[in-house]
């Protein structure tokens, strides 16, 4: 029995032990340099209430989505029209409205255009048709199904990508969370640089490669006189001797060669000849082959590098471009070059966002918040103890030791699993003591009936501990089931709440149970005590 006793009381000091080791990091930044090369260095991290941060709510623009669908659905019914010969005319200025609208010079274009559009875009339906001028005007729009299916479609991908950009950027238990039908809320804890928390998430990051039109003349463009199938667009450029930024217009071609959706990586690099920090693209497989034909098509001609509308770059091309690699230049500093290169890796936004809301939480809110949670939990574990002590005596000595061991399992634990400590989070911890100090009078009001029927102090001990056991279990797994499905569904303050809830009813459990039957079996068997003080 005594051997059962060491190793069981070994198991118990090596989970203690090592909740101390994972938690040191957080109580102490004097770590020896052999400590930070080869163990845990990782501190509890804390969440937006307690150390601040930045609050953001955006507004994803789904109706915009589905107007850039319907523009793209509208070339293809064009194409594919043409294609199958059927006469007609596209009436512009509807796409807007969610609409594309048809004229059709005769009956038999009006039987093909309908058939073409059966067999080719189930998506489609036709709103209205109606006369004008002897001629049929039909009105085709997406159907009211799958225009939702896009706009969540939209709003999924949206959230993916802010996670993916958020992820890369090295923020520590990020809080992104849908909202309604068209918002997302975030927040980033620790980000106290609101302006660029709003460019790396907001920017819808559409890269774009379009010609350059040198034929016609941009000067007559800004006239209002633009060819048809060309742009107006603007290039900033850096003059190095007085550091002002320019924006110079450049007259593109409309139609997209190539986009960033074929991109495979993006990184930060260092120009030689400037020193200055760039962004080095390549794109994959499909992307390297197109890149490459539009390169060898396109030699002694400039290609223009643009990203959500604006001209980053736009370098003659020289010769013809194997490997897939360009470059994006524009005068970045380290920070903008960092984040074009994460919102390039992470992919563009399916829409564009607007910022409805932006808070930033100050640190000396969060300091508060720490200071008074922590003494609500000191302050409680005090009273608590005490009254353990004054009400179980000896007994009371054990529940508190047990209750120490599980702060300690519990705070460790936060930080082995890189969980985020927040306020609702600190409250969950002294809901844990009251609920671990339970546990024990469950046993100790069983050992003392056992003792006032005149069964010895040994009999007692296991009858108490066997006798509570169920319904202590039975007790912490419901409360578990319950934190699980908060941390599931829940969001924000409720989620680090069932964090804290959840570890703590695993360690309480532990402790409450198997630490002090330990301690009791200690003082039976080692020390044969002739009664319990409890």
């Amino acid at each position: 029995m005594l051997k059962g006793i060491k190793i069981r009381a070994a198991m118990a000091l090596t989970v203690c032990l090592l909740g101390l080791f994972y938690l040191t990091p957080s109580l102490t930044q004097d770590l020896p340099d052999l400590w930070k090369k080869h163990l845990p260095i990782d501190k509890i991290h804390l969440g937006l209430d307690l150390q601040g941060g930045t609050h953001l709510v955006l507004e994803v623009d789904t109706e915009k989505a589905l107007e850039n669908t319907t523009e793209r659905l509208s070339n293809e019914v064009k194409e594919t029209l043409m294609n199958n010969k059927v006469r007609f005319m596209y009436l512009e200025g509807t796409r807007k409205t969610g609409a594309i609208s048809f004229e059709l010079p005769d009956s038999a274009s009006k039987g093909a255009f309908e058939k073409t559009i059966k067999d080719n875009y189930p998506d489609l339906e036709t709103v209205s048709s109606e006369i004008r001028d002897g001629r049929e005007v039909i009105t085709l729009k997406i159907k009211n199904k799958r225009a939702e299916e896009i706009k969540k479609m939209v709003m999924e991908q949206s959230l993916e990508t802010i996670r993916n950009r958020v992820d890369q950027f090295g923020i520590t238990e990020p809080e992104i969370i849908p909202e309604r039908n068209d918002r997302i809320v975030i927040q980033l804890p620790g980000i106290k640089d609101t302006e660029r928390a709003k460019n790396l998430i907001g920017k819808t990051a559409l890269l774009e490669f379009k010609l350059v039109d040198e034929e016609q003349g941009v000067d007559n463009a800004l006239k209002g006189n633009v060819p048809q199938g060309d742009q107006i667009a603007y290039e900033t450029r850096l003059d190095r001797q007085t550091g002002r930024r320019t924006n110079l217009p450049i007259l593109l071609k409309s139609r997209t060669l190539l986009t960033g959706g074929d991109l495979e990586s993006a990184q930060v690099k260092i120009s030689d000849r400037f020193g200055e920090p760039y962004v080095a693209i390549k794109f994959n497989t499909q992307g390297a082959k197109i890149f490459d034909r539009i390169t060898g098509e396109n030699v002694k001609k400039r290609l223009a590098i643009i990203l959500d509308g604006s001209v980053y770059s736009a370098p003659v091309i020289q010769e013809r471009i194997s490997g897939g690699e360009a470059q994006v230049t524009g005068s970045f500093t380290m920070d903008e070059a960092k984040d074009l290169a994460i919102v390039l890796r992470a992919g563009a936004l399916p829409a564009p966002v607007n910022i409805l809301e932006e808070r930033t939480v100050g640190p000396s809110l969060g300091q508060d918040s720490i200071d008074k949670g922590i003494w609500s939990a000191i302050l409680g574990g005090i009273l608590v103890g005490v009254f353990m002590v004054v009400y179980y005596r000896f007994s009371g000595i054990v529940a508190n030791i047990a209750l120490v061991m599980n702060i300690f399992i519990i705070l460790g634990a936060l930080a082995a699993f890189k969980a985020t400590l927040t306020l609702p989070g600190i409250a969950g911890i002294v809901l844990i003591i009251g609920m671990s100090v339970d546990a024990n009078v469950l046993i100790f009001e069983r050992i003392r009936e056992e003792i006032r029927a005149g069964k010895t102090p040994r009999a007692s001990i296991e009858t108490g501990y066997s006798k509570a056991f169920m319904t202590i279990f039975d007790t912490n797994v419901n409360a578990l089931i319950a934190s699980l499905f908060l941390f599931g569904f829940g969001t924000g303050p409720v989620k680090g709440f069932a964090v804290t809830l959840s570890i703590g009813i695993i360690s309480s459990l532990f402790t409450a149970v198997f630490v002090t039957r330990i301690i009791f079996d200690y003082f039976i068997w080692y020390r044969k005590i002739e009664s319990v003080s409890v």
